[in-house]
């Protein structure tokens, strides 16, 4: 989106314009002054010289107070301007710490990003009350709208470029899987309050050990992120490398079916297009409530996505739009974090794990797509982020293991075979993983082959049973077999 270039300031109306505007109401009810841009949307019905010619004489009169400069400058009910003077510096104190009320000042952001951080960070009385705007997915043309301009766009293919780049779709992914089943499901569980640490991610991840004192929603919250990682993984290596691939309803589906597992007060809404209304939670941003509207708007979405050529175009356009439609009856953005990830795993690119990305960011970033329709704010946050997870990934290529060539080449009979034991726990397990291995496997490999399944079968925990397509009461019954 083009940042629209303000005109010059008017000079003073010879005459006080009229007290009872709703313009100046406004002001005067917001105790930190508004922006020029929040008074234009909270009265769509001014024209931006209108309003510029009301300001110049409420300044002139004395009525309000204008501060700061440019885009900054905010309007001021006179009475309020000394108070808001003297508060400003602790608001910007709290805001460089980054606390839950506050935007990070780590996070550079460009003026009109500012605007949309002004407008959301008022109280939800000061915002009006908006519904879905079906103009701002179909305005979208794939390839000729950017929300990412050109010098960004390679800017952050420089970020993320790695070494595998010509290697088929999914490798580096593949190969830094371990880590970025952690990091990726530990900083996107955190954006939703989940207080597992990165050490507790692990723990449970790798060794299937549950956190002590932790609810069981925040377990299975990061479980079914790993799940769902892996399940895209996987998805990637299948499909290979085409624009399109991915994108599609299938694929959107089944992510928030492994995301929203065990997690929703209806299991019926895993995975399916919501049926009912929703709201959003400290927002004035009414959703699409009618489920045929939903659907086609859903069908456009993914229309557009599977068109876009650029992967971080494509990234960012499900970051955008997924939450902005809310196609689920919960687990959106979830869904967007890791859809996001996937035209970024199919280029062999660094992928974007949300670490250190603080939630008062994050939700605002959000909230200004919802109430404004417009990108800026999250867009300064997903560059912000993606630098993040990059230093992380890029500074440790150089130490990935190679990926064990047999594994990988046998990976499904591997996964199959484990699967076939455990799903039949009164029987001796090596003559059947011998059977299995001999029936898919060439003779030069079937030692390697059966030895890693071996292995494999002895290292099972209910944290990697989704790799086998196991539920946890079949792993116990299985166990429970073998103890007697």
């Amino acid at each position: 989106m083009k940042p629209e270039i303000a005109p010059a300031p008017y000079p003073p109306h010879p005459t006080v314009p009229p007290l009872a505007s709703p313009l100046l109401q406004s002001i005067q009810g917001a105790p930190d002054g508004l922006g020029l841009a929040q008074l234009l949307a909270l009265h769509p019905d001014v024209s931006r010289r209108t309003a510029q010619r009301l300001l110049a004489g409420w300044v002139a009169g004395g009525h309000i107070v204008a501060v700061g400069q440019a885009r900054a400058r905010r309007y001021v009910a006179s009475a309020q301007a000394a108070s808001a003077n003297r508060s400003n510096a602790a608001n910007l104190a709290n805001r460089a710490q980054g606390t839950a009320d506050h935007f990070p000042a780590t996070i550079p952001l460009s003026a009109d990003s500012r605007d949309v951080l002004d407008y959301v960070d008022q109280p939800l009385s000061s915002r009006k009350p908006v519904g879905y705007q079906r103009d701002f997915l179909q305005a979208y043309e794939p390839n000729l709208t950017w929300y990412l301009p050109a010098p960004l766009r390679r800017q952050l293919h420089n970020m993320g470029h790695t070494a595998q780049a010509g290697e088929p779709a999914g490798t580096y992914s593949r190969a830094i899987l371990n880590r970025l089943l952690i990091d990726l499901s530990w900083a996107s569980s955190q954006l939703e309050g989940n207080t597992y640490s990165r050490l507790d991610t692990r723990a449970l991840i790798e060794h299937g050990q549950v956190a002590h004192g932790k609810a069981a929603t925040e377990t299975q919250m990061i479980l079914n992120h790993k799940t769902a990682i892996e399940w895209l993984v996987e998805s990637v290596e299948r499909q290979g490398s085409a624009s399109a691939a991915g994108f599609d309803r299938y694929t959107l589906l089944n992510l928030h079916a492994a995301l929203s597992e065990n997690l929703l007060p209806n299991p019926a809404d895993e995975g399916r297009v919501r049926q009912h209304i929703v709201e959003i939670g400290k927002s004035v941003f009414r959703p699409l409530s009618v489920p045929q509207q939903i659907d086609e708007a859903l069908a456009m979405l993914l229309t557009k996505a599977s068109q876009i050529g650029d992967p971080f175009e494509q990234a960012f356009f499900m970051l955008v739009h997924v939450p902005y439609l809310q196609p689920f009856a919960d687990i959106n953005k979830r869904t967007s974090r890791l859809i996001a990830n996937l035209p970024l795993f199919r280029a062999n690119l660094c992928p974007l794990t949300f670490v250190d990305v603080p939630e008062a960011a994050y939700s605002r970033a959000v909230l200004g797509v919802y109430e404004l329709t417009r990108v800026e704010l999250l867009r300064d946050v997903f560059v912000w982020a993606y630098e993040r997870s990059t230093q992380e990934y890029l500074a440790i290529k150089q130490d990935l293991a190679e990926p064990d060539p047999v594994r990988l080449a046998y990976r499904d009979v591997i996964k199959q075979t484990v699967h076939a034991v455990v799903m039949r726990p009164g029987e001796d397990a090596m003559p059947l993983m011998a059977q299995a291995v001999a029936a898919r496997v060439p003779e030069p490999d079937r030692a390697a082959v059966l030895s890693i399944t071996v292995d494999e079968l002895r290292r099972l925990h209910e944290g990697v049973l989704a790799r086998y397509g196991l539920r946890p009461s079949e792993f116990a019954a299985w166990k429970a077999q073998a103890a007697d």
